[in-house]
């Protein structure tokens, strides 16, 4: 099995991937004597070579199937036997454009680990380039020079077993970027200087802890390192969705489909101090009647009859006399008010600007007869589920003035 060539159908020796869903997926070698279980079923090897790459391959009972993938580094980052934490593709993305990896560039990697983070920069680097990857445990570096050789990219690497910490790299003025995935990546930053070329270079170290960042920002920029940044990379999905909203009153220009009045505060034609004033007038009219028969209390019964009757009637007569005059006086200072310019005018604004105006200025009940109207709004809420936090990143840059400047400085 090559990760260096595409292949058409499987073959005995092939790793392969079977892509059982979204979340599921696993890689094994392809062997005759063996068959795999999962959980749509039993596939046996045999029945798989033969079969193109990409196609259905059914369980030997017809439960279920899955498909038959060839690899690739972001596959083989998902399925692989984990020996250490691995760097997943968000990152590994952002190290590759960050360090400007493309055909023919030689890196340094230490430590190797799992060798995922190695996968995907021998895709990027070869034909020309090469990874000397570094790593001071003896049974991880030869797990992964196992599977560099069966995967055909082992022209493209040099595996060594050494703490680039301690030990150093032991190469000079030859790498175009150096990538440190370290405890203390600050012990290891001056090794990785000597092995940048002079003509300049990036460094990227991969530190789980804040602590870790600031010692190495800290060596970074003391040895001539510049444009030092530290990122962390994040995903966040985002649920975009058009929901219908109530359109918005802005003001100018909208008008209410339907305005309604309430004269539960007043009438119309009828002030409230004016109407205040003739029920004042009613009420001392009686006062008056009921004063006036009181005094006539010690007549006989028949003149007390007569004169009750007599002072009535002249009583109601002065009475009506009295609200006649009144409403008469109401109306001609109600018709002068109106018939002012000063009221013509202010009435005429009134009208025009707010709906549901009293005579008196009191602004009456108003009610919409309809709702606004909805309009669709395309929103963006970002989801409750992402993933969590696995180190940040920091950069650095080398160049020619730099080494300049720091001998300047000594």
């Amino acid at each position: 099995m090559s990760f260096d060539k595409y292949k058409e159908k499987v073959e005995e020796g092939d790793t392969v991937v079977l892509y059982l869903g979204r979340n599921s997926a696993l890689s094994f070698q392809i062997d005759v004597t063996k068959t795999h279980q999962t959980k749509y079923g039993a596939f046996p090897h045999k029945d798989l070579i033969g079969k193109a790459f990409g196609t259905k391959a059914y369980s030997m009972k017809g439960k279920g199937f899955a498909y038959l993938l060839h690899p690739t580094p972001e596959l083989w980052t998902v399925t692989l036997p984990h020996r250490t934490q691995i760097l997943y593709s968000t990152d590994i993305s952002q190290i590759t454009m960050e360090l400007d990896l493309k055909p023919g560039s030689i890196v340094v990697e230490s430590g190797t680990g799992s060798g995922s983070l190695s996968h995907s920069i021998v895709r990027t680097i070869k034909p020309n380039g090469h990874l000397h990857t570094f790593d001071f445990h003896e049974k991880r570096v030869e797990s992964a020079r196992e599977e560099f050789e069966h995967h055909g990219i082992s022209q493209y690497i040099t595996s060594k077993c050494a703490d680039a910490c301690v030990d150093g790299f032991g190469l000079e003025d030859c790498a175009d970027a150096v990538f440190l995935d370290l405890p203390k990546p600050w012990d290891a930053i001056p090794h990785a200087k000597k092995a940048l070329k002079k003509s300049g270079g990036r460094i990227c170290s991969f530190s789980p802890c804040i602590e870790q960042v600031q010692r190495s920002c800290v060596v970074l920029r003391r040895l001539g390192f510049c444009e030092v940044k530290t990122v962390e990379c994040l995903v966040r999905a985002m649920n975009v969705r058009t929901t219908p909203m109530p359109e918005a009153n802005t003001g100018a220009g909208f008008k209410w489909e339907k305005v309604e009045k309430t004269t539960s505060i007043t009438s119309e034609d009828e002030p409230l101090s004016k109407m205040r004033k003739v029920s004042d007038a009613e009420s001392g009219s009686d006062r008056i009647t009921t004063s006036d028969t009181a005094k006539e209390n010690s007549k006989s019964e028949n003149d007390q009859q007569m004169d009750e009757t007599n002072h009535k009637n002249e009583t109601e007569s002065k009475s009506n006399e009295n609200v006649n005059a009144n409403t008469n006086s109401n109306q001609e200072s109600s018709e002068n008010s109106k018939n002012s310019p000063v009221n013509q005018q202010s009435s005429k604004v009134q009208s025009e600007n707010v709906a549901g105006l009293l005579p008196n200025g009191m602004v009456a009940k108003l009610t919409a007869g309809t709702k606004p109207g909805n309009i669709n709004v395309l929103t963006s809420k970002p989801g409750k589920q992402m993933p969590g936090h696995t180190g940040y990143l920091t950069f650095a840059s080398w160049y020619p003035s730099c080494s300049s400047e720091v001998k300047r400085e000594e």
